[in-house]
């Protein structure tokens, strides 16, 4: 009986329903914290708040193309729960169709690969481990570029790189634990893939924001 109730805990629907409800969860979380103090605002109006524990998820699914898939979902899901809040809380202005349909995009184009960054990173194979790992910690090595460089807040951006800087470190340590080959790429990826990040948000994300 507890391999069968084990079994359809696992079932791809069961699966996507619960990232779906995490990502909903995620969504409503970020916009109601907002605000509440200095330090959890700016880490709920961040890209990598989101992007994170998407990886996360992904890291938990067992097979490669549910976590794909999962990292999709999730990631429209938490767009859907962030927006859904907001019209609630009566600060979705005129242009919050606009935004949300961005970010929607973006997180249809994020969520797959941090999805399988996460699964990779645990479960995949030796020589692709190290780059799904700087593939994570970039987004928030990226956007603390963003902050310093683009936004001038330097004290946020001291404080997401070095959070990014620990994350590839925790995540090199763990590959090489795990036995890796090269899994030094790991730290010497992130910070390229961080400038990449933050050249992408400037030039893109940053433009199709600024006209909605």
């Amino acid at each position: 009986m507890a391999s069968v109730t084990a079994t359809r805990r696992n079932t791809p629907v069961a699966v996507l329903t619960a990232t779906v409800a995490f990502g909903l969860l995620l969504g409503w979380a970020t916009y109601g914290l907002h605000g509440t103090t200095p330090v959890l605002d700016r880490v709920t109006n961040s890209t990598s708040a989101w992007i994170v524990w998407t990886a996360a998820a992904g890291a938990l699914i067992r097979g490669r193309r549910l976590a794909v898939w999962g990292g999709a979902l999730m990631m429209l899901a938490t767009c859907g729960g962030y927006y859904a809040a907001s019209a609630l809380g009566g600060t979705f202005g005129s242009g919050g169709l606009g935004t949300a349909a961005v970010w929607s995009v973006a997180g249809l184009i994020g969520g797959p690969l941090l999805g399988w960054a996460g699964w990779t990173v645990r479960r995949g194979r030796d020589d692709l481990r190290p780059m799904a790992g700087a593939v994570i910690a970039m987004v928030v090595l990226g956007e603390g570029g963003w902050l310093g460089l683009g936004l001038r807040y330097w004290g946020e951006a001291v404080a997401f790189l070095t959070v990014g800087a620990l994350l590839t470190a925790l995540l090199t340590v763990y590959l090489a634990r795990a036995g890796v080959h090269r899994y030094w790429l790991c730290a010497a990826l992130a910070p390229v893939g961080g400038l990449l990040f933050y050249l992408a948000e400037k030039a893109v994300l940053n433009g199709l924001l600024g006209s909605v």
